[in-house]
């Protein structure tokens, strides 16, 4: 092992030696957690102040007063919306749906047919397709209003039409409800160590052999599993460094959430930080390891940054896995590294206990694929020392 340790050692100060390359990495593996929490605490805000916004913006309205009068007891305040209101919706200007009353509302009201009120929004305005529903429910109400005072007018008792009561019950408690905003957490976190140990794999294996460095390195007697220990240890300590400020900033990140909802159900301390470590840390040395199985086979820098990004269309594509799935996690997510690890971290934000059998199989899987990949690149630097 001392072999190893100054391999290690040499390796390690060749890393932190490249400043400005280091330095964009640890930053942006600490700013993960503050800029994905304050999005989505931004994004929760603006959400919860248009659902506080009671405006209904309509079309017409001062041909329907009964649904006028309707919506104002709902303390909705009605608003007239522009003449090129269309052109606003289907440029994504306007974030509000459009009321459009008949004229002929209140006649026809009155002699018991059914006006026509149309909802115009645009399914690529997101903005506006959220408040369809709102507009939606306020007219569902009004029909009930205006259908409970017919059969109250010919003595006939409103209940009758409610032959069955519906109660809904959520089972989902706070922390899976705020799991569905915080999703992209763990990917963020996992796509931060793989770009953390991207350059320190290539330049230790590719970025050698290009600056000529690599085989005066394999002339010394030391064993060959020294040097891919060595080297290999050098890069997994800087993506477990990456995977630690990762996941340590969130616990500070959660001083500059901005909305109330958001900083109530999302609680993410020592014992969640230390969860994703757990995943995370057997994972970044088994990315270490293939990123480094990936660039020994490359003879320049730039080449092996091209077949790098096979790694990470990858592991980015992977977790879309669930999101394809309509069944949820599946038993063989587990056996697939980068997928397993970003579904247990997902269970962990939810509160779910992880069982150790759940925990042990992603390590087994991420210390086979470790021993696969440097077996792989003692090979071939034993064949680049005989030549």
């Amino acid at each position: 092992m001392r072999p190893a340790w100054i391999v290690f050692v040499k390796e390690l100060l060749d890393a932190l030696r490249d400043r400005r390359t280091l330095l964009v990495v640890v930053l942006s593996s600490v700013a993960v957690g503050p800029v994905v929490l304050i999005a989505l605490s931004v994004l929760v805000a603006s959400l919860e102040q248009r659902a506080d916004v009671r405006e209904v913006h309509a079309v017409g309205i001062e041909h329907a007063p009964t649904l006028r009068n309707y919506l104002e007891r709902q303390t909705y305040a009605i608003k007239t919306a522009p003449a090129d209101y269309e052109r606003q919706l289907v440029s994504r200007e306007r974030g509000d749906p459009v009321m459009v009353v008949p004229p002929n509302f209140e006649t026809d009201l009155a002699q018991g047919l059914a006006p026509v009120v149309e909802l115009v929004s645009a399914s690529a305005n997101t903005r506006a397709q959220g408040g369809i529903g709102r507009l939606a429910g306020l007219l569902q109400g009004f029909n009930q209003e205006q259908a409970s005072l017919r059969l109250a007018l010919r003595g006939v008792a409103p209940g009758l039409l409610q032959a069955v009561q519906v109660q809904e019950r959520d089972l989902g408690d706070a922390r899976a409800r705020a799991a569905q905003l915080t999703s992209l957490l763990p990917f963020f976190v996992l796509m931060a160590v793989l770009y953390g140990a991207l350059h320190a794999a290539l330049d230790t294996t590719a970025g050698e052999r290009e600056r000529g460095s690599l085989e005066p390195l394999l002339m010394n007697p030391a064993p060959m599993a020294a040097l891919v220990l060595g080297k290999w240890g050098a890069v997994s300590a800087v993506a477990m460094l990456v995977a630690v400020l990762s996941c340590l900033s969130f616990l500070p990140a959660q001083w500059l959430v901005r909305g109330e909802t958001l900083a109530a159900v999302f609680q993410f301390g020592p014992r969640e930080a230390a969860l994703f470590l757990a995943l995370l840390l057997p994972l970044a040395a088994a990315l270490s390891a293939l990123l480094m199985a990936v660039a020994i086979r490359c003879k320049s820098f730039k080449e092996a940054q091209a077949n790098s990004t096979v790694v990470i269309l990858a592991v980015s594509l992977l977790p879309l896995a669930t999101v394809f799935s309509q069944e949820g996690e599946r038993p063989w997510h587990l056996w697939v590294p980068a997928l397993a690890q970003i579904g247990l971290m997902g269970r962990v934000l939810k509160g779910e206990p992880l069982h150790a059998t759940e925990a042990l199989l992603p390590l087994a899987v991420a210390t086979g694929l470790t021993l696969l990949c440097l077996g792989f690149v003692a090979r071939r630097l034993r064949g680049a020392a005989v030549r």
